[in-house]
């Protein structure tokens, strides 16, 4: 992984909280097999490691609120509009490099999930999926399963393409009773 590729991925990373062993290139080959491979693990937290087990929570009650259906729709149209922004201002310019683009998968999830929970839609989990790829006339197909409630639950998706990656960003509106 060349120098610039590391620096860029560190500064994309600085903010957030993921600890990744970009120059773990070392890895043995196991078994029989013949060719070695590179390897980049990744460990993302929320505080620091370590210290939310320390601290005791207090049970949350909860009262029934009887409520069946959301009082808000899940705005699709919305997602759409911030999916292509996001998307579109991240990889315009971007060339493809693996260990970038797992790093802007992860950083682009993030920015949309923020931006998603911004518009304050009460009772929907939300699930942000990112696909990058190089661009070398493959075909890809991507396929999800869950319990689905037709009624309540929905989803936005977006593809993004350049002359040398694709893009393709999945949001899923979960309602919860």
């Amino acid at each position: 992984m060349s120098d610039i590729a590391k620096d860029k991925a560190a500064r994309l990373l600085k903010k957030r909280g993921s600890i990744s062993s970009l120059g773990s290139h070392d890895v043995k080959p196991r078994g029989s097999f013949s060719k070695t491979k590179d390897s980049v693990s990744t460990v993302s937290y929320i505080d620091e490691p370590g210290h939310h087990d320390d601290i005791q929570r207090p049970a949350i009650l909860v009262e029934n609120t009887y409520q069946m259906g959301p009082t808000k729709r899940f705005p699709v149209a919305s997602v759409n509009n911030i999916l292509k922004d996001v998307l579109t201002s991240y990889l315009q310019e971007e060339k493809y490099e693996a260990e970038l683009c797992r790093q802007m998968t992860k950083t682009i999830s993030e920015v949309i999930k923020a931006r998603v929970k911004d518009l304050m839609i009460p009772r929907y989990k939300i699930i942000v999926l990112i696909y990058i790829g190089q661009l070398n006339d493959q075909g890809m197909r991507v396929g999800s399963r869950c319990i689905w409630d037709p009624a309540n639950d929905t989803f936005s998706s977006y593809s993004f393409k350049n002359s040398s990656l694709f893009a393709l960003a999945n949001v899923y509106g979960v309602y919860y009773e």
